[in-house]
């Protein structure tokens, strides 16, 4: 099937990908198989080892223990470097890796040179250590990323997979998160200012019309609008922000709907920066505040009508996660009302989004490890006792979000190389358009959920006037079936 199949868009709201840029990568792994070698392999190896061959079922529980990791390591390994692409219907170009970036280090231009690509992973640690360039704009060099780059288990991914990824997955203490948190979020407000603008919101906008381009700060101002609207904020309310960031949405809501607003974030700078920014704006301290620590640290006297959790539950990790769900719970009255939107990943994967999530995890949010699939998301909320009411998919708008970040990146390259250094213009400039296309092609994504308490009392009727999905526009009055 020739690569004309493939229909290109073209809406100002969004960066959109060339036709090279929608190509797909390599997704192919099968659980049975994977799961056959794990069994099998150490049942080969114990029939004809000698020191083995003799012993009984915990001999061969044993060899299990002894060749799972190295078996699981070789399977991932060769089928993220021999596995097919998931389709062809783009047809890539074949250009020599030249093309694209040029290479100054004499060892890595030894190996990758002509139509021998790069692993993804080597080429954006020697791009941090300016060792590679791009031949052009960082964006429009990753849309053409399949061309020039291989997206294979290396090395030094598994090492960090087995020796940093994995423990902090099994430990994640409040300690871990205080240190990963802080060293990330009190970097610097000018740092984030410098991409985020002046609304400091570090999640995603929303697109209200696609064939507009929108700025950043519009469509931050729309995400406030539809958050507020979906917690269905009275003057009467408590409203909880659990990882409030600068605390825009906390003032916002207070000033608009005049409600008893408190947020909640680890970080020093955001908390002295958000109860700056509630005065400037003559909210009494008394109807809103930040408070500085950390979510196992709220307060449990106090009932709230309203909460809210915009991408920080990634931060808590998956072993706590049920945990956190649970104190959520507590923490919400029975007739109350959570907005839960939180940063994921598409179950059907690529090697790409594991390469992607492992990067994301060693250079920009450490610790954040519960990023994981919508189906996933659901059953945690469930379990806690949560009721789903409503469901928005916010990837493309994170998309969006994301590309006019990365332009006020680069607009604003001297003043980070000059107080960060040219380094941490790298990883960042690199992030944000790599997050550009993923957040775009469905690699990640944002899921907003709207939820409540799953009790006999509660009154779901009431929530039918701001279910907006339901409301629908005709572009014309349809005809009625007799």
């Amino acid at each position: 099937m020739s690569s004309s199949s493939v229909r290109v868009t073209n809406y100002p709201a969004i960066k959109n990908a060339p036709l090279v840029g929608l190509a797909e990568g390599n997704g192919a792994f099968n659980n049975l198989h994977f799961a056959a070698f794990i069994v099998v392999v150490p049942y080969i190896l114990k029939s004809f080892l000698p020191l083995v061959k003799y012993g009984g079922f915990k001999t061969y529980l044993f060899m299990v223990l002894l060749t799972g990791p190295p078996t699981a390591v070789a399977y991932w390994a060769l089928n993220s470097i021999y596995g097919s692409r998931k389709n062809e219907k783009v047809t890539l170009p074949g250009k020599d890796i030249e093309e694209y970036i040029t290479i100054k280090d004499a060892e890595l231009a030894k190996v990758y040179k002509g139509k021998e690509k790069i692993p993804m992973q080597v080429f954006h640690d020697a791009f941090f250590d300016g060792k590679v360039e791009f031949k052009g704009d960082v964006l429009d060099l990753l849309e053409q990323r399949h061309d020039w780059a291989k997206m294979n288990f290396t090395y030094e991914l598994f090492k960090y997979v087995f020796t940093v990824f994995i423990p902090e997955v099994v430990v994640h203490s409040q300690a871990q998160d205080e240190e990963q948190v802080r060293g990330h979020y009190d970097r610097g407000d000018d740092f984030y200012e410098w991409f985020l603008g002046p609304r400091m919101i570090y999640t995603s906008g929303i697109i209200l019309n696609p064939d507009v381009e929108e700025s950043l700060e519009q469509l931050q101002d729309n995400k406030l609008a539809v958050v507020c609207s979906k917690l269905d904020l009275k003057p009467t309310d408590k409203l909880l922000d659990i990882g409030c960031g600068w605390g825009t949405l906390i003032a916002y809501a207070a000033k608009n709907f005049g409600c008893d607003a408190t947020g909640v974030t680890l970080a020093k700078n955001q908390a002295k920066f958000g109860t700056e920014r509630i005065a400037k704006n003559g909210i009494p301290s008394d109807k809103a505040r930040i408070l500085c620590c950390d979510y196992r640290e709220i307060p449990t006297g106090t009932k709230y009508d309203k909460i809210v959790t915009l991408e920080m539950a990634e931060h808590v990790g998956v072993r706590r996660y049920s945990q956190f769900l649970s104190e959520v719970y507590d923490l919400l009255e029975d007739d109350g009302i959570l907005v839960y939107q939180v940063a994921g990943i598409r179950p059907s994967w690529q090697y790409e989004d594991l390469v992607w999530g492992l990067f994301m995890n060693k250079y920009v949010f450490p610790g954040a490890d519960a990023s994981c699939s919508l189906g996933w998301v659901v059953s945690k909320l469930e379990n806690a006792g949560f009721e789903v009411k409503n469901i928005d998919v916010l990837g493309v708008h994170y998309s969006a979000t994301l590309f006019r970040w990365y332009k006020n990146w680069l607009s604003n390259k001297e003043k980070v190389v000059a107080k960060y250094g040219e380094r941490w213009f790298r990883v960042w400039a690199f992030f944000l358009a790599w997050a550009t296309i993923t957040s775009r092609q469905g690699g990640a994504s944002v899921f907003q959920l709207t939820l409540h308490k799953n009790l006999n009392a509660y009154h779901r009727v009431a929530g039918i006037k701001n279910h907006a999905s339901i409301h629908v526009k005709f572009e014309k009055e349809p005809i009625l079936i007799e």
